[in-house]
């Protein structure tokens, strides 16, 4: 079955590399999509039933993210030894059974053990997969492939935005069904992979898509296959990465949140927010991608960092309502773009055989960021009764990013 499915799209007028990207999409609308971002629409529901407070449900999104700190520090060894097809398929197995498994959890400590193996099966899907798309396309369009692979998750937050509401009004138990029915829709994609994914074009005996010869000279000269992890510029681009996980999930988790408990939201009403946060998304990858393809990854991702500050400023006040609409438009039309121009920038400077390895490293830094972000911020909540100050936390260090982002070469030289 899975030869004739490949012979089959094989025979298309378009590059197998395209497959690819568009399985990447499906892959991270579940590892990342299902697996983390529907966690916001679920937590005010799971809360009241378990009597949370602020600072447990930062807790819970912080273990998901330990989780997959651990994953991405042995991601890459573990897609050298059994590809990264297998070890995509087998970490989607894992964050289905681990979700399957909350749906039936009565304590807060059960909820952390699950969770965390739900994190470390976002980390074992998400690095394989990116490195996968930046193995398969070239350079000059290597933004926009990255930026439609990670759209998945607006795909995924438009889907929680509406049916997680909707199957909470039907029962007490709402929370519980939900969880069961992502972790379910987790395991179909799981077989989608692993039936359409190949580990490099030359499986295929292909070349990237939108390589020729003359650049993949000249990327050779530029993309190194010897680049330590510890040098200059991997420090530099990890460091971005940071301060885009510490500032982008404090929104993520606690957006649904504050807009119940701190502006008076009915659930469904906050969904529909969130909704619009993923629509929205649809666009901040290919968009961004194309843009930092065009114009250079430093200027696209200072770019995408002074929207987003903008995005935590306008939600950090109370301030009139048509402002938390513009919060709302600001974070959903660059959500994806930093996931897609660093992994692009990665692959401008690592060669094929190093992609996964610096990606992991850096995306380990990233989730550093995470762990911290929602921890913090949960705390803040908890001390002031209200989500101002995590907001605004989140406004400063995405400032800083911008900074940062400005300090990056101009261009790989070739």
């Amino acid at each position: 079955m899975i030869q004739t499915v490949r012979r089959f799209l094989l025979g298309r007028s378009f590059h197998y590399g395209w497959v690819i990207a568009i399985t990447g999409t499906l892959c991270i609308f579940a590892c990342l999509g299902l697996g983390r971002f529907s966690l916001g629409m679920l937590l005010p529901s799971m809360g009241e039933a378990l009597s949370l407070s602020y600072g447990q449900m930062g807790i819970i999104s912080t273990v998901n993210f330990i989780g997959y700190l651990v994953a991405v520090l042995v991601s890459s060894r573990i897609m050298a030894l059994v590809g990264g097809r297998n070890l995509i398929t087998m970490a989607l197995i894992l964050v289905s059974g681990s979700m399957l498994m909350i749906s039936r959890a009565t304590s807060m400590q059960e909820i952390m053990v699950f969770y965390t193996l739900t994190g470390m099966g976002s980390g074992f899907a998400n690095v394989p997969i990116m490195a996968l798309i930046a193995s398969w396309f070239s350079k000059k369009i290597r933004g926009r492939a990255a930026g439609f692979s990670v759209v998945g998750s607006g795909f995924a937050i438009i889907l929680s935005g509406i049916f997680i509401p909707l199957l909470n009004s039907i029962s007490a138990e709402g929370w519980r069904i939900n969880w069961l029915a992502l972790g379910s829709l987790v395991f179909i994609c799981s077989l989608v992979c692993y039936i359409t994914l190949v580990n490099s074009p030359a499986d295929l005996d292909l070349r990237p898509a939108g390589s020729d010869g003359e650049e993949e000279l000249k990327a050779g000269s530029a993309a190194r296959d010897d680049l330590p992890i510890f040098s200059p510029i991997v420090f530099h681009i990890a460091g971005i990465y940071f301060l885009f996980g510490f500032t982008y999930v404090i929104y993520v988790t606690f957006i649904v949140t504050a807009m119940v408990q701190d502006h008076g939201y009915a659930e469904s009403a906050a969904g529909t927010f969130w909704s619009w946060v993923g629509l929205l998304s649809l666009v901040s990858g290919p968009l961004f991608g194309t843009i930092s393809d065009k114009l250079g990854r430093k200027t696209g991702l200072a770019l995408v960092f002074s929207i987003q500050a903008a995005a935590y400023l306008l939600v950090a006040f109370r301030l009139p309502e048509l402002c938390l609409f513009l919060s709302i438009g600001c974070y959903g039309i660059v959500a994806w773009s930093i996931p897609t121009i660093i992994t692009a920038l990665v692959a401008d400077h690592a060669g094929p055989r190093r992609i996964a390895a610096i990606f992991g490293f850096v995306t380990f830094v990233f989730g550093m960021g995470q762990i911290l972000g929602p921890a913090i911020a949960g705390f803040l909540a908890e001390k002031s009764g209200s989500f101002h100050h995590s907001f605004l936390l989140a406004a400063v260090m995405a400032t800083g990013a911008v900074g940062l982002s400005l300090m990056l070469p101009a261009k790989v030289k070739m």
